[in-house]
């Protein structure tokens, strides 16, 4: 079991910080508490892991061969490197931060399937796009229908209130679908879990994580990056959980945070371009570029360093 403790840390700073793409616009716009969104989170997190989770982790195991030593460095390494960007408030990629972990032992080992990683990397790519484009849809989409209600003030706020929750509660079981094969694929690679046991444990650990340390990063995305409405918000969490959802069916794990970052910005260029604020997404795009070969990096000192030995002189 201890082995295992690292895929643990890292599913635990997974969930802590990808929980704002979830229900984070929703809490940050206060048309959802806290703990509602947290309970609700986790759960339908670890329903995704048991019930999709598992072609996401035929890819990530398929990046490369690693034994159960190595699993553990590059799982420790990823969550370093997410654990370091979550005390920054920052939304990071975790599946960047997988990724870059496994290409650094990859390249130690001098075996990485090459194919597998440029499906991997273009679809990180692909998943702001997709983010942006669902929610340009979506809200206008929305919007009309929206519009064309003759629903009262106080009608509109409660059907966006649990709009919110929905939306949510779909975000939360496409990010346990999609995020688990981050957490535990290395460890179904290293013949130590089956994929069942691997979607289990890795769902709980996401799940943990949320209930325990994702409060500060939930204000992240809705108030630092761009002004949310309540419906702007739900727009917003439609279009990432629909997002991640696509590469799900794929087979590919992908950043929640992209998906949902690409989705605030479309909210913003439909409202105008002066409504977000360049500095925080400068500051998120820095962060996305620097994850996997931050992982990488750390990845191959934990490696060289547990490998170490004292001659004495």
């Amino acid at each position: 079991m201890l082995p295992l403790l690292g895929g643990v840390f890292l599913g635990w700073s997974l969930g802590a910080n990808d929980a704002a793409n979830t229900f984070g616009s929703a809490v940050s716009s206060r048309m959802v508490k806290f703990w509602t969104a947290a309970v609700l989170a986790s759960t339908f997190i670890l329903i995704g892991a048991l019930l999709e989770g598992g072609s996401g982790i035929e890819t990530l195991k398929g990046l490369t061969n690693l034994n159960l030593k190595q699993a553990v460095v590059s799982s420790v390494a990823a969550a370093l490197t997410v654990t370091v960007m979550t005390f920054l408030g920052l939304p990071v990629s975790t599946s960047q931060a997988v990724v870059g972990a496994i290409l650094g032992i990859g390249l130690l080992n001098r075996e990485l399937n090459v194919a597998g990683l440029g499906k991997v990397v273009a679809c990180w790519f692909g998943t702001p796009i997709g983010g942006v484009l669902a929610a340009v849809v979506l809200y206008k989409l929305l919007a009309h229908a929206f519009n064309r209600s003759s629903l009262d003030l106080v009608r509109s706020d409660i059907l966006v209130r649990y709009g919110l929750i929905g939306a949510g509660i779909y975000a939360s079981y496409t990010l346990g679908a999609n995020n688990v094969a981050n957490v535990t694929a290395v460890f179904v690679g290293a013949g130590k879990l089956s994929v069942f046991a691997a979607c289990l444990v890795g769902g709980g650990s996401i799940a943990l994580g949320v209930l325990t340390f994702s409060r500060g990063v939930m204000q992240t995305v809705g108030r630092k990056l761009v002004q949310l409405d309540p419906f702007s918000a739900l727009i917003v969490v439609l279009a990432e959980g629909l997002t991640v959802h696509f590469y799900t069916f794929l087979g590919v794990p992908v950043s929640t945070s992209q998906a949902v970052i690409g989705a605030v910005l479309g909210i913003g260029l439909l409202k105008g371009i002066n409504t977000v604020n360049r500095r925080t997404m400068i500051n998120i795009v820095f962060g996305w570029l620097l994850t996997p070969v931050i992982a990488s990096i750390i990845a191959l000192a934990i490696y060289f360093a547990i490998h170490l030995q004292y001659i004495p002189g």
